[in-house]
């Protein structure tokens, strides 16, 4: 992710801290003074937030190293002010599968607190925890309010609805008995129904309810289409959706030519030669940002990616979908026999998925 200061690597995996990191820590200084707390007590709450991206830390390596058992790699974990992210280079579609993955990252926090527990006394009545609470992060409560914020983020993990692990803990046993896109829709309407009971409650309680609510909404419509799109490609493969006619450039010509190429047709992207020889690609975007650079005139060479990728023409869809759309690849040279017979882009598969989809509701509707 930009703007992330890589802190190592864990088990193979890279951890990032993203920047806005900085920002919280800021912020929760310009507090504590802001409330008259002192220099140290001020450390105290810095620590603790620290403590709690420790936490989230190991809760996204849980995701990922029950990934690791079933052959699933983890690209890397990423630390938010919101929380982490662990990128997986796919999901896992076996229900037992994606039930373990899911559930480990919760299993992280209750461990945690479980093992705090064994060395806080708790809180008698609730009158005696709101005292203590109230006194902000300090020596004498500090694993206490560790100890809460794992039961905290283990339950709100296990709420059942997308994006959070209790979406994907009920799509896995609903797809014992469903197949994966019809688990996925079912688990996204109950999570849709508790997100507006979290808006409703919002109204009249705690506005930070809403937020959530509207996050599970969309979290839960993403992830649906997300699926059916998966299902759709279902047995399709690469030939099926490659592009034959593509719009060439030579790597000698210039910006200028581009932009002529890109304003008199529909093409958005194009394939850089060099002698007959594929050497790179060129998109709209690239176009674009060549041009505020405001260099005079450069040639195709100079502003082209030249990170080809490559698939082969016999590549089943569903293997690839979540590689093109992930990282939001623009073109993709499809090859038979190591020759290019065609590109392929995000673009081209969506419109692909929009054909089969109609196709699918009206096969449905006759019937």
């Amino acid at each position: 992710m930009k703007g992330s200061l890589k802190l190592g690597k864990i088990a193979g995996i890279g951890i990032y801290i993203h920047w806005t990191f900085s920002i919280l820590i800021i912020f929760i200084i310009f507090m504590n003074y802001r409330t008259g707390y002192n220099a140290l007590q001020t450390a105290w709450s810095v620590m603790f937030i620290l403590s709690v991206f420790v936490t989230v830390l190991l809760h996204e390596l849980g995701h990922a190293l029950m990934a690791k058992k079933y052959n699933i790699q983890t690209k890397d974990i990423t630390l938010l002010p919101i929380g982490g992210l662990a990128r997986l280079e796919r999901l896992p579609e076996k229900p037992i599968e994606e039930l373990l993955v899911a559930f480990a990252g919760p299993m992280v926090n209750i461990a945690l607190a479980l093992l705090t527990g064994l060395f806080i006394s708790l809180p008698q009545t609730p009158e005696e925890f709101s005292i203590i609470i109230s006194n902000g992060v300090n020596a004498d409560n500090f694993f206490l309010n560790f100890f809460m914020v794992n039961i905290w983020l283990a339950l709100f993990n296990l709420i059942p609805a997308f994006p959070m692990d209790g979406g994907r803990v009920l799509r896995a046993l609903l797809a014992f008995k469903f197949e994966r896109h019809v688990a996925t829709k079912i688990a996204a309407r109950i999570g849709q129904f508790l997100a507006l009971g979290f808006i409703l409650l919002g109204f009249f309680s705690n506005p930070f309810l809403i937020a959530i609510g509207l996050f599970v909404m969309f979290g839960a419509q993403i992830e649906t289409e997300h699926t059916e799109a998966q299902f759709l490609l279902k047995d399709f493969k690469v030939r099926d959706v490659l592009m034959t006619q593509y719009q060439t450039i030579d790597a000698n010509d210039t910006l200028e030519i581009a932009v002529a190429l890109l304003l008199d047709s529909q093409n958005k992207s194009f394939v850089v030669t060099e002698n007959s020889k594929v050497v790179g690609t060129l998109n709209r975007d690239e176009i674009i940002l060549a041009l505020s650079k405001k260099e005079e005139n450069p040639t195709i060479s100079t502003i082209m990616n030249k990170n080809l990728i490559y698939l082969d023409v016999d590549t089943l869809l569903e293997n690839v979908f979540e590689q093109i759309y992930q990282n939001k690849l623009t073109l993709v040279l499809v090859t038979k026999n190591d020759q290019v017979i065609g590109t392929l882009d995000t673009e081209n598969i969506l419109e692909f998925i929009l054909i089969k989809e109609v196709k699918t509701k009206k096969t449905y509707a006759n019937h």
